[in-house]
């Protein structure tokens, strides 16, 4: 059969399905399966971020497997399309890829963990691109490959002849990025923060079977295994439309999602916990008693000390900023310890806010930003007495906020002899590694540097200021007092500030600078997780490189 005769016998096909005759069902499929691409990414990252973090490492991974499951369904479609045009086949695999995106919100969680599970033993290095990848192309790839195969495919439909080819391919190309362009802004802005990652991907994958279903029940064919799909989709609905990720989780006070983050609040007999895209990490605390929280804020709290001690101001008269708020914790301490002082929080995801005073008991009298931290800087007139830099979160350093511009920012947002204060909340030392660089940045914007560890944790605080003359001058390394402030009166206090008092260290800076052109910070983060798998698993990996899976299993078991 020749080529006009393939293409007649399409055509005379096409013409018999009132549906596909006029050609607009043809690029409304086009139009949804560019949202549907666009709305498993955006859900893809948030459904790997509370696993691998949120972290550029995890958004280049999910990007690059998407591309490759693309291509490789542009490849295949297209052979397909020539050598078997039957829109059928087409609007089946869209069926099948709608089924497969519905079921990723009951299995995902569950995969990731076996993964992961599986390949901590196995991966010495780069555990968390190798964990993510994997993750990502089990779930992900299957149906984005059949979604890739639409556009070669639409394109044999929609042709009438070599004539209007390029006006035929330009407009399908159009309604596809229209598509993609309202799959990107509707998760991110509506679908995720109104009803969750899960319900997502349910809502765009209904549209998928919809578009399926409508040309299977025009044409009267594959009725059963329609059937099947819609009643593989109602159970996933049923059983998949819960947005915990923490699945192991029982009674927590909270768990949701914002646009910026997965969230997850639970309650101790103690106190009120803050998670956030990490399950395994806490961000925020409030102590139900009110006291120190036995973790890198009260160490912290050393900050204004430093600065009164420098400039004779009273706790009534600091003015004090954090930059990455969180649900308050430092923010609420310094305004309990340094009663009358000021506090300005700035933090970017407003849910998070909420929390904040729903949960956490965040004062009303701390003025409370949602804004970016840096951005905010580059606006903001005042100068403070101390700045509490706390948006670092395992490797989901932001670069912004890592680099010596930045640092610059927040020196010349402080007052003469005004402190700032970074935690640095990842176990890295050693030559190259990511505190490392950060100290040796901050060291070359300011002229006194100390650090100091936070004991019982894996935390160390770093106190910056830049002297008034501009030369350092080792001040900041006294912290000249004798005990807490006469009215302070708390003996937990006392005994920890003077803890920090004996312990801190100056800092001489080195080479390792970020800039805004270059901070690898997520690269850097890496190899901290993985030393910190080899720390906590090393002897169990032993094991299971000697002695394989059924060696480990009997060490576990005692058998």
């Amino acid at each position: 059969m020749t080529e006009k005769s393939e293409l007649s016998d399409l055509k005379a096909k096409i013409a018999q399905n009132k549906l596909l005759k006029n050609k607009l069902y043809l690029y409304l499929t086009e139009f949804f399966s560019g949202i549907a691409v666009m709305a498993v990414e955006l859900g893809a990252s948030r459904l790997l971020a509370p696993y691998f973090s949120s972290s550029q490492i995890v958004w280049t991974i999910i990007i690059g497997t998407i591309m490759i499951a693309l291509a490789l369904g542009n490849i295949w479609g297209g052979r397909i399309a020539d050598r078997d045009p039957d829109p059928g086949r087409l609007y089946m695999r869209l069926v099948v890829a709608a089924v497969w995106i519905a079921c990723i919100p009951l299995v995902g969680k569950y995969i990731i963990i076996g993964i992961s599970g599986l390949l901590v033993l196995a991966v010495d290095t780069g555990y968390l691109v190798v964990a993510a990848f994997v993750s990502c192309m089990v779930i992900f790839a299957y149906p984005l490959f059949l979604l890739g195969t639409a556009t070669p495919s639409l394109v044999k439909f929609a042709m009438e002849s070599m004539d209007d080819s390029g006006r035929t391919v330009g407009r399908l190309e159009a309604f596809n990025t229209v598509g993609s362009i309202l799959g990107t802004f509707l998760p991110t802005f509506v679908t995720i923060p109104a009803v969750g990652t899960s319900i997502t991907f349910l809502i765009f994958s209904s549209v998928l079977l919809i578009l399926g279903l409508i040309y299977f029940i025009s044409t009267k064919t594959k009725l059963i295994a329609s059937a099947v799909s819609v009643v593989i989709f109602v159970v996933c609905s049923i059983f998949g439309h819960s947005d915990s990720f923490a699945f192991w989780e029982k009674d927590l006070l909270y768990e949701g999602e914002s646009i910026y983050n997965y969230l997850q609040v639970k309650e101790t007999d103690r106190s009120i916990l803050l998670s956030t895209n990490v399950l395994f990490g806490v961000q925020s605390v409030a102590m139900k008693d009110g006291g120190l929280t036995g973790m890198y804020y009260d160490t912290a709290l050393a900050a204004p000390l430093m600065s009164m001690d420098t400039t004779g101001s009273s706790s009534d008269k600091l003015d004090i900023l954090v930059l990455g708020m969180g649900s308050g914790t430092y923010a609420t301490l310094c305004q309990k310890y340094y009663p009358g002082s000021t506090v300005t929080g700035v933090e970017i995801d407003e849910n998070i806010t909420d929390l904040a005073h729903e949960y956490f008991g965040l004062p009303e009298t701390v003025e409370s930003i949602t804004y970016d931290g840096r951005a905010y800087l580059e606006v903001d007139p005042n100068k403070y007495d101390v700045i509490m830099v706390d948006a670092y979160q395992d490797i989901t350093i932001p670069f912004q906020m890592s680099s010596a511009e930045f640092f610059t920012l927040v020196r010349d947002h402080l007052k003469p002899g005004g402190v700032m204060v970074v935690n640095l909340n990842m176990v890295s030392d050693g030559e190259g590694s990511i505190n490392e660089w950060l100290c040796d940045t901050i060291a070359s914007v300011f002229d006194d540097v100390v650090t100091v560890d936070v004991p019982g944790t894996t935390n160390r605080e770093l106190f910056a200021r830049a002297s008034d003359g501009g030369a350092a001058d080792g001040s900041i390394s006294l912290l000249d007092f004798d005990g807490a402030p006469e009215g302070f009166g708390d003996i937990d206090f006392e005994s920890r500030m003077l803890s920090v008092a004996e312990g801190l260290t100056p800092y001489s800076g080195g080479d390792n600078i970020f800039t805004d052109d270059r901070a690898p910070v997520e690269l850097l983060g890496m190899g901290v997780i993985d030393g910190l798998i080899s720390d906590e698993l090393g002897y169990y990996k032993q094991v299971f490189h000697e002695k394989g899976l059924l060696g480990l299993i009997s060490e576990l078991t005692g058998s």
